[in-house]
């Protein structure tokens, strides 16, 4: 996070992510869990795994 807003311009540290971590990840959290997902959401996926030949691999 703080690389992100760094390009940005913006200097943050770490405490200071830590800190909005604490005030606000909860809320923002159940506010999440509370949203149902549509049909038409999208989904963006950093990895996954699919198996070649019975053998697994993650990309």
């Amino acid at each position: 996070m703080e690389e992100m807003l760094l390009e940005r311009g913006i200097v943050v540290s770490y405490e200071t992510i830590r800190r909005w971590s604490l005030k606000f990840g909860a809320a923002f959290a159940r506010s999440l869990r509370r949203k149902a997902a549509r049909p038409d959401d999208l989904w963006h996926l950093d990895e996954v795994r699919i198996a070649i030949r019975g053998k697994p691999h993650w990309l």
